[in-house]
């Protein structure tokens, strides 16, 4: 009898144990997979409600740089780096001058000959005129003698009288051939240098007409800022790549533009339901994408008043905002991606939880607190929406509301 109640009291205890260990197991895995699930806590402090877009940092103010008009075969032969801070001035682009020093020469040389033709023509034109000159003295002497002659006519004999007078005509007739032809000989003599002299001004013209294109054989920074080259075009768009040293420009091609990093704003593509909620001069908060651990500050700039066609497909009508930062970052570069965020209100004391804590059950909004080992649906009134946070009314503040919607078994009630 007392070896069959002693059996039974072991029995009993190895019961016992073995149900109270069950019951831990089972207490340990619920609150294992209570503290399992993602959470965050309950923040109290101002929200902000924003809109938010994707956009890329752009520069208001740039400088393009083209390629010279005419100016033939032009080579490239050194660059600046691209993405080299240049200030105004720099020599950032250099062609190959050789074609355009053999030109030069070639047009100096002309130059020399031309200059020394219109000189031979002054000096024979000087010696024509002197010669000229001594002819039509020597036309007027005769002149002047047949009428010292005829002035002898009460003197001499009838027949010599007549003789004289006749001589004198033709004096007269030969001086006004030689001032004939000492005036031809001026206009043609004039003509002639005339031509001579546009010839030279001709072959001077055509010097500084390729000094001038040696001069341009090298490109300076119009303004400071980012170099930053285009797209060579000339093997087909498909092809295009940004110009190199050893390329072919042709006259007029953007080769090259310069962005002035002061003027960065961002251009941030705005959904045409956020469009009347946006005004000029709101704050934004911008980050960068590629730096992630700074968010700047701005204001809204300006808004397009129409709506601006993308290239994506299908096609999406956007508005476009403009947002000045106030600060400015050595590290930011154009076309850098990032996100806007314009802040439209503020609600101060605002009680809210991350976005992802909000759940709808039975249509209403719902939110699961940590109290123990599970977890209690509490439901709120939503106040205020954010892509990251949601305002509400109804938790207190500190306490934590889960992430994820938790099982049946891990709720209460």
């Amino acid at each position: 009898m007392k070896r069959r109640l002693r059996r039974m009291a072991i029995s009993a205890l190895l019961l016992g144990v073995l149900g109270a260990a069950a019951f831990g197991a089972w207490r340990l895995r619920r609150v294992q997979a209570a503290a399992s699930l993602p959470s965050a806590p309950v923040r109290k402090g101002e929200f902000l409600v924003i809109v938010r877009c994707r956009g890329e940092l752009k520069a208001r103010k740039s400088v393009q740089i083209t390629g010279p008009v005419n100016v033939p075969e032009l080579r490239i032969v050194w660059l600046a780096a691209t993405g080299t801070i240049v200030k105004e001035d720099d020599p950032i682009i250099r062609f190959d001058p050789s074609s355009a020093r053999q030109q030069l020469q070639e047009k100096e040389a002309a130059l020399k000959q031309a200059q020394a033709a219109l000189d031979q023509a002054v000096a024979q034109a000087g010696v024509a005129a002197e010669q000229d000159k001594l002819d039509l003295a020597n036309a007027r002497y005769l002149v002047e003698r047949a009428k010292l002659e005829v002035s002898k006519a009460e003197i001499v004999s009838a027949l010599q009288a007549e003789q004289s007078k006749v001589d004198l005509g033709l004096a007269q007739k030969k001086l006004d051939v030689q001032a004939a032809n000492v005036e031809l000989n001026k206009v043609s003599n004039e003509a002639k240098i005339a031509s001579m002299q546009r010839a030279r001004d001709k072959a001077k013209d055509e010097v500084e007409i390729t000094q001038s294109r040696l001069a341009r054989m090298e490109i300076h920074a119009p303004s400071e800022g980012l170099i930053n080259y285009l797209p060579n075009q000339s093997q087909g768009w498909i092809n295009a790549k940004p110009f190199k040293v050893g390329d072919q420009v042709w006259p007029g091609a953007a080769i090259a533009e310069i962005p002035d990093l002061t003027t960065l704003e961002m251009e941030g593509k705005v959904d045409e339901i956020d469009r009347g909620r946006l005004a000029n001069h709101q704050e934004v908060r911008i980050r960068i994408d590629s730096l992630p651990e700074i968010t700047f500050a701005g204001k809204l700039a300006q808004l397009s008043p129409m709506t601006v066609m993308g290239w994506d497909w299908p096609p999406t009508r956007t508005f476009r905002a403009f947002a000045a930062l106030e600060k400015m970052d050595p590290r930011l570069r154009p076309s850098m991606n990032g996100a806007l965020d314009v802040i439209v209100d503020r609600i101060p004391g605002a009680i809210s939880i991350p976005a992802k804590a909000l759940f709808t059950v039975g249509g209403r909004p719902t939110v699961y607190v940590a109290e123990g080992s599970g977890y209690r649906a509490v439901q709120v009134e939503v106040l205020a929406r954010n892509p990251d946070e949601v305002a509400v009314r109804g938790l207190r503040d500190g306490a934590q509301v889960a992430l994820v919607e938790p099982d049946k078994k891990e709720l209460r009630s």
